[in-house]
């Protein structure tokens, strides 16, 4: 017999911790080999933790609403058979008590090492990595508290706290000051649920992914000066070409063909053409970014919102950027996209000519500084104009709604960029091979 220790794996790179959400297996709960054990929410994204190996489940160490870090030990599933190699696994042979009692040590060892760090007793607000740095570091909290932050009001970062680290020998210890009896903390008041007056309206509270994004879309707002600009593009050819190749493309690649990747492709051309907006804000700094990751806000059929990334855009072609869009887009609709697929974003897409809407004024997704809107792509009269003089003609057009954030971006950027992305619509060749 043998113990396996379940960590929470790794969900990419700016995840440091996920919420628990709910135990799909309980104790005494038979486990096969990647079966879903638990689900956990991130930031962005909800996703399933499966097994690695076989056995059955003796010991959860973390409930339901914990927030647990990246590779701690989360449940402590019992094997069959021969000890394996995994690092994670425990020797526990019944014959020798005393391998039974280092078994039993193991777990409280494991136990002990998945208690998160305790600095709720503070005011400040400290990220994960702060946190998990500072517990590392033995910096108690009347340290971390001491330091200077130079971060966005005045918090404390990664590159404050390592060379406070690099000073502390030199630098006077802050010592926390005992109180006589401890702090009493106030319990949480709950939030008063409203009454319906007349009886007959439902009242429902917001699920965790609704209250996320409540909070992103305030935090934005508070935080962007959003000022947008609009552009009408003719997409004539456009819709010509692709109502010529998309029964050819499908049977080919086994993917449908929509508009969203032709204008991701010209998004992406004008983005590297104006660098200005592929970039994000941190406090008082501009951070160039180096690649195009194009983020494509997706409607999720329970109405909530997410935004998957297609990571280096610039670098594909049509045919995949249709791949990637549709590939982002069946996984959002069924709920498989993993943590690292919303991560990186440096732009921003959504397609509110879906629900027929001619154009809108989308919020900025954070920390980045632009967003661009599709609209509706509609019949519509327009001045056709000719060598042999001006006349009336059916166009299919559509709106461009671009927001952009005024602190760093100027009407000039802005606009410029909107209009390069209509240049490249505009001048599609309806004869381009695929």
């Amino acid at each position: 017999m043998a113990k396996f220790e379940l960590k929470l794996p790794k969900m990419g790179e700016s995840v440091a911790e996920a919420t628990v959400t709910n135990w799909l297996k309980q104790v005494g709960d038979k486990i096969e080999m990647d079966e879903a054990v638990l689900e956990i929410a991130t930031d962005k994204v909800d996703s399933e933790v499966p097994s690695e190996v076989a056995g059955t489940l003796v010991e959860i160490l973390f409930n339901t609403d914990d927030v647990v870090q990246v590779g701690q030990t989360i449940a402590i599933i019992e094997t069959e058979g021969g000890v394996s190699q995994s690092s994670n696994v425990i020797s526990s042979e019944v014959e020798k008590p005393v391998a039974v009692a280092e078994v039993a040590k193991a777990v409280e060892l494991a136990k002990e090492t998945v208690a998160p760090a305790d600095f709720s007793a503070s005011d400040k607000f400290f990220s994960p990595l702060v946190k998990n740095i500072a517990k590392e570091e033995g910096i108690s909290l009347a340290e971390l508290e001491a330091i200077a932050g130079s971060g966005k009001d005045g918090r404390v970062n990664k590159e404050d706290l390592l060379n406070y680290i690099k000073n502390r020998g030199s630098q006077p210890a802050v010592v926390a000051t005992p109180a006589a009896a401890p702090k009493a903390t106030p319990a949480p008041v709950a939030q008063a649920v409203p009454v319906s007056v007349n009886g007959g309206d439902e009242i429902v509270e917001m699920d965790r992914m609704r209250k996320l994004i409540s909070g992103y879309m305030v935090a934005s707002v508070q935080t962007s000066a959003h000022v947008q600009s609009f552009i009408e593009v003719d997409v004539t050819n456009i819709v010509k070409w692709r109502d010529k190749v998309k029964a050819a493309f499908e049977k080919r690649e086994g993917e449908k063909l929509t508009f969203t990747p032709i204008m991701m492709e010209a998004v992406a051309k004008a983005l590297k053409d104006f660098p200005g907006m592929n970039i994000s804000v941190d406090g008082d700094f501009i951070i160039k970014r180096k690649n195009i990751n194009l983020g494509m806000a997706a409607a999720l059929p329970n109405g909530n919102l997410i935004v998957p990334v297609i990571k280096n855009a610039d670098q594909l072609n049509l045919v995949g950027m249709a791949k990637a869009v549709n590939d982002l887009g069946n996984r959002a609709k069924a709920g498989k996209l993993k943590p690292d697929d919303t991560q990186g974003g440096t732009y921003t897409v959504t397609n509110v000519g879906t629900f027929g809407s001619v154009f809108g004024t989308p919020i900025i997704n954070q920390p980045q500084v632009g967003i661009l809107a599709l609209g509706a792509i509609r019949k519509v009269p327009a001045v056709i104009e000719t060598p042999e003089g001006d006349f009336i003609g059916i166009r299919q057009k559509m709106f461009l709604s671009h927001s952009y954030d005024h602190r760093v971006v100027d009407g000039a950027l802005g606009g410029s960029f909107v209009k390069r992305v209509a240049d490249y619509l505009e001048a599609w060749d309806i004869n381009r091979d695929i």
